[in-house]
């Protein structure tokens, strides 16, 4: 389904969506017609809203009316409270778009009050299930103050909190995805291996940002598809984003990391992520368009990547 057209279907659903009460068989989604379907996240929406000196996340009736225009199937929201949770719930329902994934952030690596921020993400996400369907919930665990590198022991206690998070995630039939920066991959990528070569593959999957690895060490595709080897069976969702020359581009679109061979690679092994376009904006980036027609002009190299997901 063609992105116009994909739109147009949207706005006859929204008007359906709009009557129903919210729930999860309910959720009106336009690309079932082919199983095509790719998320954006607040992200990076929010880049493009700051380079043009605006926000994004204040007023969702209008910011998600911005991400159907885009032609997106869904939204990645980054969470940190219910009021917040269930505002931008009742808004995704009626503008006909899901919200298969969720971004919640929390600081695992210290034992003081950890209980409570584990069970906070928890109680986020069971919530976020029964309004939308919510099934994966992205984690990447908060950085040390001031760009100080974790020691062992904070490591361990991380490692084991991302544990017990994922088990009280499955619980509730969700899944939890580490998801990692560049500052993970320093020191030997010492913290990004040992919250997955570390801890239980049965708790703890994987949301590949493949730009964040490939800058994080030093702009390197044989360190991604390293990650990959080691990591391809546990990934679960990607975060999409590409650069020229190092810096990142406007749409998704050829240039520095081969996603053709990425998305190669993932069907053959029949790995089927959840895709999500995370195609930001930086100081260098060249100012050519806006967030609208920058996820517009990314569905081509979408396709010749991920295009084999449609069945």
């Amino acid at each position: 389904m063609k992105r116009r057209s994909f739109v147009t279907t949207l706005s006859a659903a929204m008007a359906v969506a709009a009557s129903r009460k919210l729930q999860p068989s309910m959720t009106v989604r336009a690309a079932d017609a082919d199983g095509w379907h790719v998320s954006t996240n607040s992200y990076v929406w929010g880049t493009f809203a700051r380079r043009d000196g605006k926000s994004f996340g204040n007023d969702w009736e209008n910011d998600l009316q911005q991400v159907v225009k885009g032609g997106m199937d869904g939204f990645e929201p980054g969470i940190g409270s219910v009021a917040q949770l269930d505002e931008i719930a009742d808004w995704l329902q009626r503008r006909g778009l899901e919200m298969r994934s969720m971004y919640v952030g929390a600081q695992l690596h210290e034992a003081d009050g950890l209980d409570e921020r584990i069970n906070h993400v928890i109680q986020l996400a069971e919530r976020a299930r029964a309004l939308c369907g919510t099934s994966i919930v992205v984690n990447n665990p908060a950085p040390m103050g001031g760009g100080e590198a974790k020691n062992d022991d904070q490591l361990g206690i991380q490692r084991n909190a991302l544990e017990r998070l994922g088990r009280g995630l499955r619980a509730v039939d969700m899944t939890l995805a580490y998801h990692n920066h560049d500052v993970e991959l320093r020191h030997g990528a010492r913290e990004f291996h040992h919250m997955l070569a570390g801890s239980d593959p049965e708790a703890v999957s994987f949301c590949l940002d493949a730009h964040w690895v490939y800058r994080g060490c030093g702009n390197s595709q044989a360190a991604l598809f390293d990650v990959v080897e080691l990591y391809a069976d546990r990934i679960v969702e990607l975060h999409l984003r590409q650069s020229q020359d190092g810096v990142w581009t406007e749409a998704f679109v050829p240039g520095d990391i081969d996603y053709e061979r990425l998305g190669r690679e993932l069907e053959e092994r029949g790995i089927r992520p959840l895709l999500v376009l995370e195609q930001a904006v930086e100081a260098a980036t060249p100012h050519t368009m806006n967030a609208v027609e920058a996820h517009l002009a990314s569905e081509d190299y979408l396709r010749r990547c991920f295009g084999w997901m449609e069945s």
